[in-house]
């Protein structure tokens, strides 16, 4: 459906109440999941063809960049 990444518009922003606000789609990751960025965070969105919107989980979808060492503490 989408083929050319990076995309650049307004979002529903989970942590924002669901307030439209520009965010980016970085790449795709599987079926209705896409790997977002906003405010310097990644995280995980999906798609509502309903309403032709990004939906933006930046509260309970974020992604680390680093697994955790066996040693370090978990937070």
């Amino acid at each position: 459906m989408f083929n050319k990444f990076p995309i650049n518009e307004k979002m529903y922003i989970h942590s924002l109440d669901g307030e439209l606000r520009e965010a980016t789609i970085l790449k795709r990751l599987g079926d209705n999941d896409y790997l977002a960025e906003y405010n310097g965070v990644k995280c995980h969105a999906i798609y509502n063809p309903f309403v032709n919107k990004f939906y933006v989980d930046d509260k309970y979808g974020i992604i680390k960049d680093k697994m955790p060492h066996r040693y370090e503490p978990c937070r």
